[in-house]
């Protein structure tokens, strides 16, 4: 039977008391309760940064209030966001070594099955969610109805020069293809292809007066990184010199080196980014002009934008993630809430990654191999956000020129959206540039993406903080198979050792003593049968 134990934690058996400490520090009876101050002091000092930038947007929005009811001339305006301009500088300058080095790292420490396993997963998840967002923007936009806001088109002026010129769908699909495959490595690192057309007259051979006029696919570079390219090239080099062996552990160790070095630089510039991001939202409130009219012709459009992000990355993805982890979603949020504002303040996917990658690692325990491999990758082809909002713009233009969309039209903006996605620039903006494709596979006008840029400034910002927190989710999925899977192997390591001990149970004993005791007599009987032979021979 147990030992009574009495209630002054003394056993019956023996003088040890439940309120002293055992051999490695754990108290498991009464202990000091820690001081409210430092308590308070403790969690401020664990969250400071999160906490800064929350001051940074909220101050920003203030000041950007403030000195808007001043006049000030453009120069003053631009003046106003240059801290901010330093913040997106800074992230840009660091995401090419970033992207590079922690693929080319993450690619050769990995198994090449794991690779393909972790890869399949991870592209899975992206295109799950990806059209899980592109049907609640279509569903949203349906519900809303944001195109029935007037009975004629809101206009805006002084945006139609930078409407994007339409393009062909195949064009588009293979520019995304060609990019893949960049011809100079040095130029991708700045520049991307994409197509554009000329028109070629011929005249008839047949002797008739027959002109006829071709648009021919010209191909020209542009201005922009041509992140796709780098990341499948830096996955398949890492690939390479995993093959090599020892033959390419000094260039691995060379890229882990820099690797580490560059989150070095990406710590110190988390530290600055509370302040860039203050004076990148003032600057941008400071910007806006005519907001009064562009909110009544537009409100409706951005309401529905918003809220669709905010249903798919404050209820679906939370969810899928309690449901595969049986963890708390929220928690996990808190821990990127710094790479969150960064991604509000910067518009951008590719420059908020040095941050994610930070936040992740130290905040939501994902191991380096995981966060360096996919991150970059989600921030190349996870666009959720900019899903969601394109299938709302395409069902908001369809309603503003009086289409009907019929059930073909309505799957091919959710296929085409989910698609375009993966090849949209993780750059400001970079979605209203994939829109277009989706207007043209299902007919409608290009021509009204204008009033889409009208509010790109504010929709741009909720598509990225959404874009990059289905990245992070994406790592934690990944981290939480990763976990199991090495559980479960050493499960069934443990259970190899137990069958291997459990034969030698079922077999028969074989003591020593009775071994020896067993010869002995043996000996014994030998020994007096010689005797006896020996007495009677005599």
């Amino acid at each position: 039977m147990a030992e009574k134990i009495d209630m002054e934690g003394k056993t019956s058996n023996g003088d040890v008391r439940l309120d002293e400490p055992l051999a490695n520090g754990v108290n498991i009876g009464k202990r000091n309760p820690e001081p409210r101050s430092e308590r308070v002091k403790r969690i401020v000092k664990a969250n400071l940064l999160v906490i800064l930038t929350v001051l940074g947007v909220i101050i920003g929005v203030f000041i950007g209030l403030g000195v808007r009811n001043v006049a000030l001339t453009r120069t003053q305006i631009i003046y106003i966001g240059f801290p901010g301009e330093l913040l997106i500088r800074l992230l840009k300058m660091i995401i090419i070594p970033l992207v590079v080095c922690s693929l080319v790292s993450g690619a050769a420490s990995l198994d090449p099955k794991a690779l393909g396993k972790l890869g399949g997963w991870a592209m899975l998840f992206f295109l799950v969610t990806t059209l899980i967002a592109s049907s609640i923007g279509v569903v949203m936009a349906f519900i809303i109805n944001p195109g029935s806001v007037s009975v004629s088109k809101p206009t805006v002026q002084g945006l139609d020069d930078n409407v994007p010129a339409s393009k062909e769908v195949i064009d588009s699909f293979l520019d995304l293809i060609r990019n893949i495959f960049p011809s100079n490595l040095v130029s991708a690192a700045f520049q991307s292809y994409a197509t554009s057309y000329k028109l070629v007259t011929k005249n008839g051979t047949n002797g008739n007066l027959n002109i006829t006029v071709e648009k021919v696919p010209i191909g020209m570079d542009q201005d922009g990184m041509n992140i796709l390219g780098l990341v499948v090239f830096a996955i398949v080099f890492g690939v390479a010199l995993r093959k090599l062996g020892e033959e390419g552990e000094i260039l691995i160790k060379f890229f882990n080196s820099f690797n580490e070095a560059t989150m070095v630089l990406v710590s110190w510039i988390m530290w600055y980014a509370p302040v860039g991001i203050m004076f990148l939202v003032a600057g941008k409130i400071v910007e806006m002009e005519d907001v009064g009219t562009l909110f009544a012709s537009l409100g409706k459009y951005i309401a529905c934008c918003i809220i669709g992000h905010a249903i798919h990355g404050l209820v679906v993805l939370p969810a899928i993630y309690f449901i595969i982890t049986r963890k708390n979603p929220y928690t996990f949020l808190w821990g990127i809430f710094t790479a969150l504002a960064t991604a509000f303040g910067t518009s951008s996917s590719s420059a908020t990654l040095p941050l994610m990658m930070k936040c992740v690692e130290e905040n939501n325990g994902v191991s380096k191999h995981i966060s360096r491999f996919i991150l970059p990758i989600g921030a190349t082809v996870n666009m959720d956000g900019a899903a969601l909002f394109q299938c709302v713009a395409a069902v908001f233009i369809a309603q503003l020129n009086n289409a009907s969309l019929n059930f073909i039209q309505v799957i091919t903006i959710l296929v085409t959206a989910t698609a375009s996605s993966v090849g949209a620039a993780g750059i400001p903006a970079g979605g209203v540039l994939t829109l277009a494709i989706i207007l043209e596979a299902v007919g409608l006008p290009t021509n009204d993406i204008s009033l889409i840029l009208a509010v790109d400034w504010l929709v741009d910002r909720t598509c990225t903080v959404l874009n990059v927190e289905g990245d992070a989710f994406g790592a934690g999925l990944l981290q939480f198979f990763v976990d199991r899977t090495s559980k479960q192997e050493e499960g069934a390591e443990l259970s190899e050792v137990r069958l291997e001990v459990d034969p030698s149970a079922n077999a028969p004993e074989h003591s020593p003593l009775i071994e020896k005791r067993g010869w002995k007599d043996n000996t014994e009987g030998a020994n007096a049968v010689l005797s006896q032979e020996k007495e009677s021979a005599m």
